[in-house]
């Protein structure tokens, strides 16, 4: 049977649930077509391969866990992320770390798993994800290392915090002896679950979508050295002030010390200045704003979390702000939903069949009202963050605003795994390219309807598309599988009697029962089949014919 780990007592937030009560046992390789493996409750990792033209084989141990798991009270379920064609990182739940030379995967003429590095690496996580590559003749393998741990420090959110550990392990060369070690760890933290996390290929960076952001952690030499730089230079502060902006109105927050109260607060509006005084030091900020404002209806509040929230109302609707105070380099723009929504509708036209930007008309492309109850998720507004493994610091945001985050899919191994997001009604699937800073982040494959249909699905467990995007699919916690089919040109001819047209393509949904009562624990998907596991049973589903 496969090796399941139930959550504990002591595992009770949604985070642990997200992150180890959903994990998904099944693991594709995608670096051979329609290969999977699975850890049992031997600590064996068992694999299945399937070749088109053969019978189905059972399932064959390719490599034993050398811990006896049952020993652990404390651990996590194993975990396993296959860094390139021949590199596999392994975690037994427990704090090890196993890097593996595999051969060639899938066919057992080629394929000796072998450890080159095992190392306890403090409590235990699961492997989020790992690269390989190859810098300046050395052969490296990066790993994202997850765990959710206790926060003593929080005392009114859940009780504890997210890390998310980058570790690179390189081959390093001593009088003739190759073995690999521990070149870097750095530790990022944050307050939610990620819904996707993953290193670039090249190893220079990693990107994130969070609910909650994540940042370093820096050890305290690093802060010391950071304090030095930053008498030597004033640019490494933080931004004094953040900004975002709609068609119509602009706001800006300022963190203020913690003493200040409402009557110390100075706001001056002009038609074209701002002035925002503390008690009676200088100006904290102050100059000619770039367009006018209608200085009458702008307003200023203080927030629960100690910072003041100004209201700014433009003049002139519609252009957009490059800067907020002329020359003051001092604040940080955010872009909000509205922004995302400007290029969600410039992809209009991929996801829905009428151009319709004007919203008075009949028919616009989507009305908040006619959302039902299953389309509002509680997490409004995660984001995407892009961090420079360098500096540490990070260079994109992306606020994904009403855009949910629905699953992640490998598409090319060689890159990095794609994300699907809702878009309105459609799911969109964005492939992200590190090395193209103008087209970081490409939308590859629509998916029609797919985003109002999930929305309905109040068990789904698990969501996956196929490489090839001919289906996406998803499945309850329990026995029933939903695919959807991209549409498909129709043999005979089709009318919708109600609008009175001719239909040229139809996309089939397929439900499959299966004959189970153990629960769904993962879940995968190829360009053919579907590979669906339970605790005793791996299911296969013959989604499209070979070509």
């Amino acid at each position: 049977a496969v090796a399941e780990v139930k959550l504990r007592d002591d595992q009770y937030t949604l985070d642990h649930m997200r992150a180890f009560g959903m994990y998904n046992y099944l693991h594709l390789d995608s670096w051979y077509q329609d290969n999977v493996y699975y850890v049992d409750q031997f600590g064996r990792v068992m694999n299945l391969s399937v070749t088109l033209d053969t019978a189905l084989q059972k399932p064959r141990e390719v490599f034993r866990l050398p811990t006896d798991l049952t020993a652990y009270d404390n651990r996590l379920c194993a975990s396993i992320h296959f860094s390139s064609s021949t590199w596999v990182t392994l975690s037994d739940g427990t704090g090890r770390l196993y890097l593996i030379k595999s051969g060639k995967r899938g066919n057992s003429a080629s394929e000796k798993w072998e450890i080159v590095f095992n190392e306890e690496l403090g409590s235990a996580f699961i492997i989020a994800h790992s690269v390989s590559f190859v810098k300046s003749d050395t052969h490296s393998v990066a790993v994202l290392l997850l765990r959710v741990e206790k926060d003593e420090l929080d005392t009114k959110g859940s009780g504890f915090h997210i890390t998310l550990e980058w570790v690179t392990i390189a081959e390093i060369s001593k009088e003739g002896d190759h073995r690999y070690e521990i070149f870097k760890r750095r530790v990022l933290q944050g307050k939610s679950v990620p819904h996707y996390a993953a290193i670039e290929p090249s190893g220079d960076g990693l990107m994130i979508v969070s609910y909650k952001p994540f940042k370093f952690m820096q050890d305290e030499d690093d802060k010391l050295e950071e304090n030095d730089d930053a008498k030597a230079t004033n640019e490494t502060k933080d931004p004094l002030y953040y900004w975002q902006q709609t068609e119509d109105d602009v706001t800006i927050t300022v963190h203020i010390p913690q003493d200040i109260t409402k009557d110390d607060i100075k706001v001056h509006f002009s038609p074209d200045n701002i002035r925002v005084t503390l008690k009676d030091q200088p100006p904290l900020m102050e100059g000619k704003l770039y367009s006018s404002v209608d200085h009458e209806s702008c307003t200023w509040i203080i927030k629960e979390n100690k910072s003041l929230e100004i209201s700014l109302i433009k003049k002139n609707e519609g252009p957009r702000w490059p800067e907020l105070i002329v020359g003051d380099t001092r604040g940080e723009f955010i872009m909000d939903s509205s922004q995302c929504s400007e290029i969600t509708e410039s992809l209009m036209h991929l996801t829905s069949e009428v151009m319709n930007p004007n919203p008075e008309k009949e028919n616009p492309p989507c009305n908040a009202q006619e959302l039902e109850e299953c389309d509002a998720f509680l997490e409004d507004g995660a984001s995407l963050c892009r961090f420079d493994g360098d500096t540490l610091k990070v260079t994109h945001v992306i606020n994904l605003g009403s855009n949910q985050y629905l699953f992640s899919v490998v598409v090319d191994p060689r890159e990095m795994p794609c994300f699907c997001l809702r878009h309105d009604v459609d799911a969109l699937l964005w492939q992200p390219h590190s090395d193209q800073p103008e087209n970081m982040w490409e939308h590859i494959a629509t998916f029609n309807a797919l985003g109002y249909v999930q929305a309905s699905k109040q068990d789904k467990k698990f969501m996956a598309c196929a490489p090839d995007y001919s289906y996406a699919a998803l499945c309850e916690c329990l026995r029933r599988i939903f695919i959807y089919r991209q549409p498909t040109p129709l043999s005979t001819v089709l009318y919708n009697r109600k609008e009175g047209r001719q239909v040229g393509q139809v996309a089939k949904q397929l439900v499959a029962t299966l004959e189970a009562n153990d629960p769904i624990l993962g879940f995968q998907a190829t360009s053919e089949r579907l590979f669906v596991l339970t605790t005793k049973t791996l299911f296969l589903i013959k989604v499209n014919s070979g070509n």
